[in-house]
């Protein structure tokens, strides 16, 4: 089978995992979302009984599959059909909900395997990898266990399914049920099959409890709900660290080299995911972020913050290429760590201020914000001040050039602009008339230094000549008003250079791999949101509506789309696209009171 990312998401904040069309595990790291793969057949092809890296079940005589979740949850179910009217169902989750007075979200998964229908005959194929894809993972086992070597991670599969049949991959006719509960080396108490049961139960309920608070938008309810859902299970729970996907080196496009690794923390991505997520009233996101934030801040030698860190909040993410990995589709390298966390980016320092203001101003967050919090942020308001015009590696992450950045500049404005209304909101005038002359002085630098008569439209950089979709942030951000001729002009000048059919490319100029092939897809999403500030909503709810059918069959994005087939390539799933699809379907939808 062709590999491809129609996959579903499952996941609990603290463990998650992709499941192909067949109900494979094709991705989950563990101990943690940036830990070692032991289900990596995604970046692996499958074939012959020395592979490895995956969960099977396999149907005999397999005719067809469907796949769907369980409405509002977490929780997938995958059918397949054989050919002589045998059927049988799995379905597959991470255990989250409320016990004993706190939330269960262990580093575990549960999987059902059920008969629907005939006589189906399958084969069980649990071939956990160690040392990403280095070797399969060696095994003991008991009375009902089987225990998988993986690394420093000992991975225990309980079941009731005949061991033999699983440790020797004996086929067998499916009478009724088997369950498996995988997890640490820890004795599972109770009854396999009715754990198993329960927590899939308590897992779907928790999911539908957990939407019931959600406030959504009246038009594209369910598209919202599944993006909300994505976001969430991109959250770690221990640490409150955001990772921007699940996976690493999907590539952004074929034979490209752009295959990087997106399971940690970046500054820029967490403050939009947490926002997106608090638009929605799901505030525990932003909470536990801002704990994360302020340790990583706290940490920082002279509040000189780094584009991305750990999910456990520590700086080293030094890259490797990794040979034991053929990569998706076979298309390497594949890479772990990220050497982004070496980068200059100023734009981390608005990031930073933006997400700590919300608990300033939001009334229904437990934590509000102080004066102690406050001369924290102002650590990160000198740095934003220092170096606001000097040059950087920019949004785009730009890895053999330096420069001034429109967006990185305009961004250590906004760390100023926020500082100086927090003051204010303080009682603090004198602070606030400080961090007010700062963003005023760099405000008036960037409108001088980064609009160009001769193009009539903002630039990427500051006294340079090129375009790149961070422009279309600039009323979003507050930097100018939506009705200023400048931020109209600016959108125009996008759509004749970026625009590409019906997708915004991130820039059309070589970098470091050549010409970007394929479009970024959150610059759509932001382009659609510059058109709806401009009053072109009827644009900007047919370009949403194509976006919407670009999904995959589950309603989740990666992070690029081929603007020709429309296939999605990069990260998956990309917790920016899924952002960009909550805000722009918030600000789309009719109001609930007009929808009656």
């Amino acid at each position: 089978m062709t590999q491809s990312l129609d996959l579903a998401l499952i996941g609990n904040c603290s463990v998650a995992a992709l499941v192909d069309s067949h109900g494979e595990l094709v991705w989950a790291c563990v101990p943690r979302l940036d830990g070692d793969p032991v289900f990596c057949s995604l970046l692996r092809k499958r074939g012959g009984r020395d592979d490895y890296g995956y969960f099977a079940v396999e149907l005999a005589g397999l005719a067809r599959s469907e796949q769907e979740y369980l409405p509002n949850t977490a929780v997938t179910v995958t059918r397949l059909y054989d050919a002589d009217g045998g059927a049988i169902e799995i379905k597959d989750a991470a255990p989250r909900f409320r016990q004993f007075g706190r939330m269960f979200s262990p580093t575990m998964v549960v999987r059902q395997v059920r008969r629907l229908a005939g006589s189906p005959r399958i084969t069980i194929r649990l071939r956990p990898a160690r040392d990403y894809g280095a070797s399969r993972a060696a095994l003991t086992f008991g009375t009902n266990h089987v225990r998988y070597l993986c690394g420093d991670f000992v991975l225990r599969a309980t079941t009731d399914c005949s061991i033999t049949a699983l440790v020797e991959e004996v086929p067998f006719v499916l009478q009724s049920t088997v369950s498996f509960v995988l997890g640490p080396d820890e004795t599972l108490q109770g009854a396999v099959a009715e754990v198993a049961r329960r927590f899939l139960e308590e897992t779907a309920d928790y999911w539908r409890e957990w939407v019931r608070n959600l406030s959504i938008p009246f038009e594209w309810q369910d598209a919202v709900i599944r993006a909300a859902i994505a976001l969430k299970l991109s959250v770690t729970d221990d640490t409150g660290a955001i990772a921007a996907a699940v996976t690493t080196s999907i590539p952004e496009a074929a034979a490209s080299g752009r295959n990087w690794d997106y399971r940690y923390c970046w500054l820029r991505d967490a403050y939009y995911t947490v926002s997106a997520l608090n638009r929605l009233d799901a505030t525990r996101t932003l909470e536990r972020y801002l704990g994360y934030i302020i340790n990583v801040a706290a940490s920082a030698p002279d509040a000189r913050l780094q584009p991305v860190y750990r999910l456990s909040g520590l700086p080293d993410l030094e890259e490797r290429e990794v040979a034991s990995l053929p990569g998706y589709r076979g298309i390497g390298p594949v890479r772990v760590g990220n050497q982004a966390w070496r980068q200059v980016q100023h734009d981390v320092y608005g990031s930073a201020v933006l997400a700590a203001t919300h608990v300033f101003f939001d009334r229904r967050l437990l934590w509000s914000g102080n004066e102690a919090l406050f001369a924290q942020l102002e650590a990160l308001g000198e740095r934003a001040t220092e170096v606001w015009s000097q040059p950087d590696a920019g949004l785009w992450e730009l890895r053999g050039v330096a420069r001034v950045h429109t967006y990185s500049s305009v961004m250590c404005w906004v760390a100023c602009d926020r500082l100086a209304k927090i003051a204010a909101h303080l009682g603090l005038p004198a602070r606030a008339a400080r961090w007010r002359a700062r963003a005023d002085t760099i405000h008036r630098a960037v409108c001088e230094r980064a609009w160009s008569p001769s193009r009539g439209s903002f630039v990427a950089t500051l006294d340079g000549n090129g375009l790149d979709a961070g422009l279309l942030l600039l009323a979003e951000l507050g930097f100018i008003r939506a009705e200023d001729p400048r931020f109209a002009a600016t959108v125009a000048a996008i759509e004749r250079e970026l625009r590409r059919g019906d997708f915004v490319f991130r820039y059309v100029e070589a970098d470091d791999f050549g010409v970007p092939q394929n479009a970024f897809l959150a610059c759509t999403y932001w382009y659609i949101d510059a058109l709806t500030a401009l009053g072109r909503r009827e644009e900007a709810r047919a370009l949403f509506e194509n976006l919407l059918a670009c999904r995959n069959p589950h309603g989740l994005l990666s992070e690029h789309i081929d603007p020709a087939t429309r296939e999605l390539w990069g990260n998956f799933p990309q917790t920016y696209s899924m952002v960009g699809l909550i805000n722009s379907a918030t600000r789309l939808s009719i109001p609930w009171e007009e929808a009656f």
